[in-house]
């Protein structure tokens, strides 16, 4: 599922109202009266799919009684001029929805697009790409949901969804080593701990006071290789900070078990989507 129906309901609404104002001016002066139409949304470049049911979403709420089929799937890599939605219904309904849910389509399924770009690299190594709370103000359910559609792998929804103590925990804490045997003191049963950790003493801190995940932050791969040697098993490692789609290979090749990346939500680029409309043959 991509978001509980209320969220989605409400994003929409809101994505709508932002959109419309008080109305489509250019389109009531024009459309006095409905006009039937039909309408294409093809990509114009090859992608990862995600959003589709948004895009419905946003359609039904501008005009319940438009006729909106799904052509794809979320997940569905296509190529340049697949045909991957048709609405049928007033035009004038199809000229309000068109922005929002384009917008949502592409944005989607641009982290979609990029997410499986990085799966891809990583492909024969045993490391999971996972995505961050790097996310757009409202639209996380959203945009890790695309992440899945990608290939990868969710990793904390929000703040109550896992222990992960960072640089600025241990700097209020007073050092590594009591931040994480606080936390594993005070966690509720069976939830394991992670501890960010950016050099080799760190995490000699974090095995003696048994982090379960370490995170290894903005390492080279010199340090990198290190780390991984001297924690042996005894830890899961996660890799973040400056992980590009060309670098990202040489990090999961190290044996790490998790590389998270920021740049799959904050940094995707759109992909490139057209919707055509067409008056319908029987307005004549």
């Amino acid at each position: 599922m991509i978001a509980r129906p209320a969220i989605l309901r409400v994003v929409v609404e809101r994505a709508l109202r932002e959109d419309l104002g008080s109305g489509d001016l250019t389109t009531r002066l024009l459309f006095p009266k409905a006009i039937k139409a039909k309408a294409v949304i093809r990509a114009k470049q090859e992608a990862v799919l995600a959003g589709l049911s948004v895009a419905e979403a946003v359609f039904k709420k501008v005009d319940p009684k438009l006729k909106f089929e799904s052509l794809t799937q979320d997940g569905d890599r296509v190529q340049s001029g697949t045909e991957i939605a048709r609405i049928v219904g007033d035009g004038r309904s199809l000229l309000k929805g068109e922005r929002v849910a384009l917008n949502f389509l592409q944005r989607l399924s641009g982290i979609a697009t990029l997410t499986a770009q990085f799966v891809e690299a990583v492909r024969g190594t045993k490391a999971t790409i996972l995505d961050t709370r790097k996310t757009t103000p409202g639209l996380r359910a959203l945009e890790k949901y695309a992440i899945r559609m990608g290939g990868g792998r969710n990793h904390r929804m929000n703040l109550s969804d896992g222990i992960l103590i960072k640089d600025n925990h241990i700097a209020l804490t007073g050092s590594l080593k009591l931040a994480v045997q606080e936390a594993h003191r005070k966690a509720p049963r069976g939830l394991r701990v992670e501890v960010e950790a950016t050099n080799l003493k760190e995490v000699e801190d974090a095995l003696s006071a048994k982090a379960d995940i370490i995170l290894l932050d903005n390492m080279t791969i010199p340090q990198l290789k290190e780390a991984v040697s001297l924690i042996n098993g005894r830890a899961l490692t996660e890799v973040s900070g400056g992980v590009q789609l060309n670098t990202v290979r040489a990090i999961a090749v190290e044996g790490v078990d998790y590389v998270s990346i920021g740049a799959l939500t904050h940094s995707a680029p759109a992909v490139d989507l057209s919707m055509d409309i067409t008056p319908s043959k029987d307005n004549r």
